[in-house]
């Protein structure tokens, strides 16, 4: 009854008011975390330091932890993200060890049949009673999917959506009905099945990112939340902006997130030297890597790695309370609805935020 009654509550969360703000954490699920660095405290990608980081979330009252799906990594001197849990498998573990933060797991639909993948997010949802979220990434990383003989050269960027629209639609009419019949132009369902149902009304939570005209129509279309980026917090509000007019022409409304890293100390110097100790640290054969794999043109690798530097998100400089007042400027600046945080040390970072930053930010945003 426990389990009940909190899917009961969880499930209503979606329907909080426009000024909510969510706080999550990305969890370090695969190793180096969100800064490509030799000199940043260790994350080794192991069940560990994702079980700290997602109880330490949980106890302080933020709204949600996700893991991502990574099967290959950058090599460089760190071999970043050459180690990495799977998802959903972790998020189920992950789902026992906590009692109230949502647990959002990563399915690419190039890798898992939708009646599958329908199955083990319900299983997930009951697991966690009710906080289950399914975060679909529809594009992929060639090299990533083509050792597993999971790429198909045949398709088009904007096929691999059309694919996952299928996909989607599927698992949707899997969790809401006794029987699907489909026959789409990448899937056939006959009679397919799935049961039990999820209990997180009316679904469970549906999350992407695609910044491609493509990749974002899908995303605002198909999803609850989406993820957006951008070279500066102009080209956030942009996106934000974007979204929601979207959404709003679709008829629906969608929830604006963004991800940030915070990097702190007790002074804002103290939380500079740090910045700077891990750009010089940078493992830069692995950044290399890691924009060769976005598209970056070969020719433009070198100059986009040097204006990159190791940190991979919108990042967060300074003491506590000059973080808290950063991330809240940002989130007021571009719009959002709520962020995804990243930290160098997750034991250290979340104790910070739950104990300086966080209370805080809950009495500015309710």
């Amino acid at each position: 009854m426990i389990r009940r009654r909190e899917a009961c509550k969880v499930a209503a969360m979606f329907d909080r008011p426009a000024q909510h703000k969510d706080f999550g954490v990305f969890l370090p699920v695969a190793n180096g975390g969100w800064i490509v660095s030799k000199a940043t405290p260790v994350l080794d990608g192991l069940y560990a330091q994702n079980r700290a980081a997602a109880v330490a979330a949980d106890r302080i009252g933020m709204d949600f932890v996700m893991s991502m799906g990574k099967f290959r990594g950058f090599g460089g001197e760190t071999d970043h993200w050459g180690t990495s849990l799977e998802s959903v498998t972790l998020m189920a573990a992950i789902a026992e060890a906590t009692r109230r933060v949502r647990i959002w797991a990563t399915v690419h639909p190039l890798l898992q049949n939708p009646a599958v993948a329908a199955k083990m997010v319900a299983t997930l949802d009951h697991i966690s009673g009710g906080r289950a979220g399914l975060n679909i990434v529809a594009g992929a990383y060639k090299a990533e999917f083509d050792q597993m003989s999971a790429w198909d050269d045949s398709l088009s960027h904007d096929d691999r959506y059309a694919l996952a629209e299928e996909w989607t639609t599927i698992v949707k009419r899997l969790w809401a009905e006794d029987s699907v019949d489909f026959a789409g132009r990448y899937f056939t369902m006959k009679d397919c099945q799935s049961k039990p149902k999820p209990l997180s009304r009316p679904r469970p939570e549906l999350i992407c990112a695609g910044m491609s005209d493509r990749g974002f129509q899908f995303s605002v279309r198909e999803a609850d939340a989406c993820f957006i980026g951008g070279r500066s917090r102009a080209g956030h509000r942009d996106a934000s902006r974007r979204a929601k007019a979207l959404a709003a022409a679709l008829g629906k409304s969608v929830r604006v997130y963004a991800m940030c890293t915070i990097i702190h100390a007790e002074s804002d110097a103290g939380a500079e030297a740090r910045v700077r100790r891990y750009a010089d640290g940078a493992d830069i054969g692995a950044i290399l890597s890691m924009l060769a794999s976005w598209g970056v043109p070969a020719d433009r690798l070198d100059a986009t790695a040097k204006a990159q530097g190791p940190f991979m998100t919108e990042t967060v400089i300074g003491s506590p309370a000059t973080c808290r007042e950063r991330v809240e400027s940002f989130m007021t600046e571009c719009e959002l609805d709520g962020l995804m945080l990243i930290f160098p040390d997750y034991d250290e970072g979340l104790a910070m935020f739950g104990g300086e930053i966080l209370p805080g930010l809950r009495a500015v945003f309710s």
